[in-house]
């Protein structure tokens, strides 16, 4: 792994001032070593002579105001450093998140959501000590020896050689441990991102495990995932502490030899006493940044994996529906949308999910898709959604290709009700406002009333402000699917999709939710995915999607 990722600094811009804040920071803390070496030499020569306090007093104040400033820029460079790390940590969620919409769900379905949330959360808060420890700390490597050695060479260049010579040793076996660490610290990663993973998925399917007693078998391969970690975890911090055992202990021979070689030209007389303090007190100084940098390394190495994995994220190109800026205008309720020959066959699958579908969908048409399971009823809402991209054949819309309309001017002209929408832990009403932002309370209230949810929403302890909670689990299914039609309602697309929006419920609320489908389906287009006969009746014609992969659409 690189030092520094520079991506890291070119997707949150927060970290470059930063770098110029830490930098500035280097040289006054670089400034301020050589000074107190100097200064405390002076001290203790002047002391040693028998020198009066009149003489001490001076020395003794400078050195006081350097220790303070020295002091001062160690607090302030904490300070910027969390700030910025908080700040850096900000703006690539933000990005992220822009970025991952942007990808859109076909990319998203090949990925594991739970590495990315880890990857998110708790990767990127250790991004602290990187900012906090490991930069600081870089910058004062590639500062201090070098001014070290500047000083010492101008009052002992046998001394100055010496340093020199041993000086890289620390570096190199940084270098050789590091590569030991870096392939156990992205094992460790991947283990972390694979418990995250699958304990939301053990999470979210809870129920469904105990009602089929599997709860307890999750719990083992948990436990198993766990173990895996927690060695990991181990294995990288036991090579933490070699690695600070080996460079602690190269640091220390290095020093002694040049206090050896100081010590003895002392006592032969070759070297004044003063001088001698300086070339002691400033050797430890050259190598203790060094020192610091291969300890703040392993700290910082989790945080810097996720920012990097962050950045390879933010880096992915987009495939033409995931991108916007198309230049050509679309209108839905004028334009009729033809799939010529389309074809979809989504990535590491070899079956098609959709082969040389041909249809046309006129403004006002009401056309009901029917077939088997794995006909490919979805995938074609997820085209028409621009969620996938065409493989074959081409979709256009007034006879402009869909590639060329803006993607997010061509979804503000859908509304579309999935099989299992999905609700947000936030209140009823902004849920139901979720694809109007600044809707009214009345607008929300006539959504819902048409849509049949305004009975249930107003029962609830606080109306259309009750927060439904995770994935609005205190609601039944209908009333879940009532809500998701009230959304719909409040959009009032020209484009209608509707993806078996009564699957799953009984006699008596499939009636109910068949009633809002009615109303909601005036004077719209609609294309619904439907199995059960009853929302098949509300279509004008029927298209049905053959089991295996087809040359053509049947319409009756």
């Amino acid at each position: 792994m690189r030092p520094v990722d520079p991506r890291l600094f070119r997707h949150a811009r927060a970290g470059r001032g930063y770098l110029m804040v830490t930098a500035a920071l280097g040289v006054v803390t670089t400034g301020m070593v050589i000074a107190q070496a100097e200064l405390l030499a002076r001290l203790l020569a002047n002391a040693a002579r028998g020198t009066g306090p009149a003489a001490l007093s001076a020395p003794l104040i400078a050195l006081l105001a350097v220790v303070a400033v020295r002091a001062a820029a160690a607090y302030g460079g904490e300070v910027a450093a969390l700030r910025a790390a908080a700040t850096v940590k900000s703006q690539l969620r933000r990005s992220l998140a822009v970025h991952l919409q942007r990808l859109g769900p076909g990319w998203l379905g090949r990925q594991q959501p739970g590495e990315i949330a880890t990857v998110a959360t708790r990767g990127l808060d250790g991004l602290d000590p990187y900012f906090a420890r490991y930069l600081p700390q870089l910058v004062l490597a590639g500062l201090v020896p070098a001014a070290v050695l500047a000083t010492v060479a101008t009052a002992d260049w046998i001394s100055a050689v010496l340093i020199a010579v041993t000086l890289p040793l620390i570096p190199v076996f940084a270098v050789l441990v590091g590569m030991q660490t870096r392939a156990r610290t992205q094992r460790q990663w991947r283990l972390l991102a694979r418990l995250g993973g699958h304990f939301l998925d053990v999470v979210e399917g809870l129920p469904t495990l105990k009602v089929f007693g599997r709860a307890t078998a999750q719990t083992d391969v948990i436990e198993e995932v766990t173990d895996g970690y927690r060695s990991a975890t181990m294995a990288t911090l036991r090579v933490a502490f070699l690695s600070a055992l080996v460079l602690e202990l190269a640091a220390a021979l290095a020093t002694a030899l040049v206090a050896v070689e100081v010590g003895l030209r002392l006592l032969a007389g070759h070297l004044g006493y003063e001088t001698a303090l300086v070339v002691l007190l400033l050797t430890p100084e050259a190598y203790l940044p060094l020192r610091a940098v291969g300890l703040h390394f392993h700290a910082s190495m989790e945080g810097a994996a996720a920012a990097g994995r962050a950045c390879d994220i933010i880096e992915t190109v987009p495939s033409p529906v995931g991108r916007t800026g198309g230049a050509a205008p679309s209108d839905l309720r004028r334009n009729e949308i033809t799939l010529d020959a389309v074809s979809l066959v989504y990535p590491g699958r070899d079956r098609p999910a959709l082969a040389e579908v041909s249809l046309t969908i006129r403004p006002g048409d009401r056309i009901a898709v029917t077939g088997p399971s794995g006909a490919g009823k979805s995938s074609l809402l997820g085209l028409l959604l621009r969620f996938a991209e065409p493989t074959g054949g081409r979709i256009t819309a007034g006879g402009v290709d869909l590639t060329r309309i803006d993607a997010d001017r061509w979804r503000r002209q859908i509304a579309w009700v999935s099989q299992r929408p999905y609700l947000f832990a936030a209140t009823a009403a902004d849920n139901i406002a979720l694809g109007q932002p600044g809707a009214s309370h009345a607008d929300i209230a006539r959504a819902a009333r048409l849509a049949g949810a305004d009975t249930f929403i107003e029962a609830l302890p606080h109306g259309y402000d009750t927060p439904l909670g995770e994935q609005a689990l205190r609601l039944s299914a209908g009333q879940r699917q009532r809500i998701a039609l009230a959304r719909a309602f409040l959009r009032d697309a020209p484009l209608l999709l509707l993806d078996e929006p009564t699957a799953g419920l009984d006699g008596a609320t499939e009636a109910g939710v068949l009633d809002a489908v009615r109303r909601l389906a005036r004077g719209r287009t609609v294309l619904l995915v439907a199995h059960r006969p009853a929302l098949v009746a509300i279509a004008d014609r029927t298209v049905e999607l053959p089991a295996a992969a087809a040359l053509e659409v049947l319409a009756t």
